[in-house]
């Protein structure tokens, strides 16, 4: 039964290569599908009804306190499984799913952004993080990004395969390109514009994070952000120097333009603005 079931999650796993989903989304169903699986491991995944499922996103899940992100990522991955592998269709509608909790982006004051930047005396983590903030980027659409990428001429950098599957088109300043031709002058990568220590190997994830907080907070103690708040950052600096939702959707690759317009809710321009009732009193 157990190597009978491992044949099936790697069939899944396949099916979400072939389909060309991102490495963590692929490691999350997976991983979600094994614990599924194991959880009723005196049943095949094809003996597992409706009920069973209803079971297992509240005895597992829910009694465990774990989040409501990882349940909705669950029982996606369970109702993928159950479509593509089994040929069977799960009512996920019956099943409890919590509202998707959605923060509002944490944005880096430009100055701050800028002081560190500019404080940063590693040339290679200065263009990376540069190149996250001046492009919006993802973590991993920075560490995919390759030579054949760039155009010096045009002056763009094409990011292939980014979230949803899709590529885009970004322009990029004659500065930035500046900087990224000065940086593989020094650094000569052979692959990856932004590698490790050896040669054609992606630079890590990780050492990304870390190289981001290890910087930032030489010039803001304490702070609260994560790497990807410098996307979150350039989007929101975008919208309060006059460029359009629309073209910010298109620079960031979103799908909708109702993921866009959360910069609305955290760009201070035009609320400053306001004239408070207190201005007129004596206090």
């Amino acid at each position: 039964m157990e190597r009978e079931n491992q044949k099936l999650v790697d069939l899944f796993e396949e099916w979400l290569e072939a389909r060309r989903y991102s490495f963590n989304t692929i490691k999350t169903y997976t991983e979600a599908i094994k614990v599924f699986i194991s959880y009723f491991k005196d049943k095949h995944p094809s003996e597992i009804t409706d009920k069973d499922i209803l079971h297992f996103n509240y005895y597992y899940i829910l009694r465990k306190g774990y989040s409501a992100s990882y349940q909705n990522q669950v029982i996606s991955a369970i109702k993928l499984f159950y479509l593509k592998v089994e040929n069977r269709y799960i009512s996920i509608e019956n099943i409890e799913r919590p509202k998707k909790y959605r923060p509002l982006p944490k944005v880096i004051p430009k100055d701050i952004i800028q002081k560190m930047l500019t404080s940063i005396p590693n040339f290679k983590h200065k263009t990376a993080l540069t190149l996250i903030y001046a492009c919006g980027l993802r973590r991993s659409e920075l560490i995919n990004l390759q030579l054949k990428d760039l155009d010096s001429k045009r002056l763009t950098i094409t990011i292939k395969n980014g979230k949803g599957q899709k590529d885009r088109v970004l322009p990029v300043s004659e500065k930035i390109m500046n900087l990224i031709i000065k940086y593989y002058r020094v650094y000569r990568p052979i692959k990856f514009l932004i590698e490790g220590q050896l040669k054609g190997e992606s630079y890590s994830e990780t050492s990304l994070e870390k190289i981001f907080h290890k910087y930032l907070c030489k010039v803001y103690k304490n702070h609260k952000f994560t790497l990807h708040s410098l996307r979150h950052s350039y989007a929101t600096h975008l919208l309060e120097s006059g460029v359009s939702l629309r073209y910010i959707q298109v620079l960031l690759g979103h799908k909708s333009s109702k993921t866009t317009e959360i910069y609305t809710h955290v760009s201070m321009t035009g609320l400053q603005n306001i004239k408070n009732p207190t201005d007129d009193f004596d206090l």
